[in-house]
């Protein structure tokens, strides 16, 4: 019972942190479980996409019935970024015991970046050309699925700090990311087997991140974005300074 109640903590937290601030749900659980239960790599990511599924499946239809999608630039995001996550999940499955480090040199570097966005003084923006929208999605969909997360620091992050529409970059790349984690999640399942051995950690996760959801949403309102980005690129980059 007190290992399932740390994982509601730690998918509590990591929806509080994502709710609030539109990223690092995949990234926060990820460093969680492999600091408290140093888990391998490839069951670390499946556990945190089978958790993350229902939550983004939810999150995508909420946005698309409030119209905060641009269907073109879906459509661009859509396919690129399940292509990347089968690439990802594949190289996870297959090298996962001898990925460890590389994974723990890219969250070390997610933990920068997004404590390089959250500190960097305001500048004025450009859209991102969409001849970068295809790779862009390729890349973020392969290191969401490889690294157990980063489909919105990335593919997101890159977008709004380009310039685009920020209600409607983050409406879309939601809904992107419901397909994608949908598909990773169930590729997870055809490569790996067996998950009733893994219930209670996804249960665990779904259910912190169900009771976190409300009090997101009214974070998201009042809690500064900034303050919170810095601590949880600084909680990443000293979780993951040990590889």
């Amino acid at each position: 019972m007190s290992e399932f109640l740390l994982y509601v903590l730690i998918g509590f937290l990591a929806q509080l942190v994502d709710g609030t601030a539109g990223m690092a749900y995949g990234l926060s659980c990820r460093t969680f479980l492999k600091v408290f239960f140093g888990m391998p790599a490839s069951i670390i990511s499946a556990v945190v996409h089978w958790a993350e599924a229902p939550v983004s499946l939810v999150s995508g239809i909420s946005h698309f019935s409030l119209g905060n999608v641009d269907r073109s630039l879906l459509l661009r995001l859509l396919l690129p970024g399940v292509l990347g996550g089968l690439c990802g999940v594949y190289l996870v499955v297959q090298i996962g015991s001898h990925f460890e480090h590389l994974i723990s040199v890219y969250l070390l570097i997610m933990g920068l970046l997004i404590l390089w966005r959250a500190l960097r003084p305001s500048r004025p923006r450009h859209t991102v050309p969409k001849r970068f929208l295809i790779p862009l999605a390729l890349i973020g969909g392969f290191l969401d699925a490889s690294g157990g997360g980063g489909w919105g620091q990335i593919v997101g992050g890159t977008l709004l700090a380009g310039g685009n529409d920020a209600k409607k970059t983050i409406g879309s790349v939601n809904v992107a990311e419901a397909f994608v984690t949908l598909v990773e999640a169930v590729a997870f399942f055809a490569m790996l087997g067996e998950i009733k051995s893994y219930l209670p950690i996804i249960g665990g996760l779904v259910t912190g991140g169900i009771l976190s959801a409300p009090l997101a949403a009214w974070c998201c309102m009042k809690v500064p974005t900034r303050p919170l980005l810095i601590a949880v690129g600084v909680l990443i980059i000293l979780c993951n300074l040990s590889f």
